[in-house]
């Protein structure tokens, strides 16, 4: 799989909440149901993603907005996220937030205050491998690739069940549309995970791009083609509609190249938005305002 590698490189406790049946088992130390994958003969990846055990900390609360620290634990491990949500009200939608390689949920803290006082839940996951308190390695096809030929579970694949556990999460207590937003390679596991999570009301790609179909590589045996087109967001992009899709790129970004942006986006089928916006890689003040502007259009 070196072609993939070489050119895309890579880049207290308030206890737990039992979610009227989604959650397993409360606080009894059941252990979560496994989770199970399968990818088709195209490369389609399928996945089941049983509901996990969630518990809750308060961090903050005022007149306003609440914080809190959310721990999933799932079969692979915990995984931490940082959701902000307003105070005394319901949310008028949900987003589930990946942020790119090396970027951890604090750093997002604001963020996430900002969109709950526009009236959104918006909780950012400490994804696999990116520093944080969620334990993991960094982005790595290969390592992940010997775990698939193995028939074990690739974290990238983990990652995706983790945002789809996220959102069952909103969905089960707010009973409002839930979005995946992601950017960089958090855009990528966004993608896929809205393409196979039809409770996903949409998608939001930040300074993201699919992998070319580099999969279908004639070079490549079917086992590791089928891997490499399992997690190309290019594979999935175009089967998010009729959900809506908003795709954000910067021209001088220096990591995913605009043109690629660009790619994603013509794979991509109505209803969609292509924005470019000044800045260089990854979410900043301007994407923001253009989406709650655009949430706003529809939520009030």
């Amino acid at each position: 799989m070196k072609p993939v590698l070489k050119r895309y490189g890579w880049m207290a406790m308030i206890g737990c909440i039992v979610l009227l049946g989604v959650l397993l088992a409360g606080c009894t130390g059941t252990p979560p149901v496994d989770r199970t994958y399968s990818v088709d003969s195209s490369g389609v990846l399928s996945v089941r993603c049983p509901p996990v055990q969630i518990a809750e900390t308060v961090l903050s609360t005022d007149a306003n907005v609440t914080v809190s620290r959310l721990v999933f634990h799932t079969p692979h491990g915990d995984v931490f996220g940082l959701l902000a949500v307003p105070a005394g009200a319901s949310p008028k939608a949900a987003f589930v937030h990946a942020p790119g390689a090396g970027n951890k949920k604090e750093g997002h803290e604001g963020r996430a205050v900002s969109y709950a006082q526009n009236g959104y839940a918006y909780l950012v996951l400490d994804i696999r491998g990116n520093g944080g308190e969620t334990q993991g390695y960094p982005l790595d096809f290969e390592k992940d690739f010997a775990l698939y030929q193995k028939g074990e579970f690739p974290e990238y694949y983990d990652t995706v069940c983790d945002m789809i556990n996220a959102r069952q999460f909103l969905t089960s207590r707010y009973g409002v549309p839930v979005y995946a937003s992601g950017e960089s390679n958090g855009g990528r596991y966004a993608a896929v995970a809205t393409a196979i999570d039809p409770g996903f009301a949409g998608y939001v790609g930040i300074s993201t791009s699919g992998f070319g179909r580099a999969g279908d590589n004639p070079n490549y045996l079917e086992t590791a083609r089928k891997f490499l087109l399992s997690i190309d967001p290019d594979v999935y992009i175009g089967g998010i509609s009729p959900r809506p899709i908003i795709l954000f790129h910067a021209p001088d970004d220096p990591i995913i190249p605009f043109s690629d942006g660009r790619k994603l986006n013509d794979l991509a089928k109505e209803p969609k938005k292509f924005f470019s916006f000044n800045g260089t890689h990854g979410v900043n003040g301007e994407v923001d305002q253009v989406l709650i502007a655009e949430y706003t259009q529809i939520y009030g």
